[in-house]
């Protein structure tokens, strides 16, 4: 699949087909793909959290009021941002950093045939400490993401919309 058919393909995926497992090959593929994101001043300012055990996926279930779709995912990647590897250099971008690099993971998870959903964190402050707690980090969780192997086909919500383009030629 190339890089527009993964864009065009990819979708928010709550329904997972269970006991499905992910070579950690193909983790590491999206792991790659994410850390391959631009940043600011080439800061890198993420880590990233692989979650299989069931519990601690019931667990983070548990913290995020939207991440319902844990219970039958293969498995969770956890994006947190490390903002004090900006200071003093190009401070206060890690949230776009972040972002970038979660839209990587979510295409290169699509190319290899994997379902992703995106559960934002940050900036929501009170489900930030649970979710810190349960993986043991410092880090900023800004997004949740459930992998497995889907067990839905939804349509595209997404489209090109003209009337949001402004031309200056």
């Amino acid at each position: 699949m190339d890089c527009s058919q993964a864009i065009r393909a990819r979708r928010s995926i709550r329904k997972f087909k269970p006991g499905a497992v992910i070579p950690k090959a193909d983790v590491e593929a999206m792991l790659e793909a994410a850390m391959m994101a631009p940043s600011a001043c080439n800061s890198r300012p993420w880590e990233f959290f692989v979650v299989e055990n069931a519990e601690t996926k019931s667990e983070l279930r548990a913290a995020h009021p939207y991440a319902g779709m844990l219970e039958n995912a293969a498995l969770a990647i956890v994006v947190c941002a490390r903002p004090e590897v900006q200071e003093g250099l190009c401070e206060g971008y890690w949230p776009l950093d972040c972002g970038a690099a979660v839209e990587n993971l979510l295409l290169q998870a699509t190319a290899l045939g994997y379902g992703t959903c995106w559960c934002g964190c940050w900036p929501s402050l009170d489900r930030l400490p649970t979710i810190q707690e349960i993986l043991g980090a410092q880090s900023i969780p800004v997004a949740l993401i459930s992998v497995g192997v889907p067990d839905e086909e939804p349509l595209a919500r997404g489209f090109y919309d003209p009337k949001k383009v402004t031309w200056l030629a």
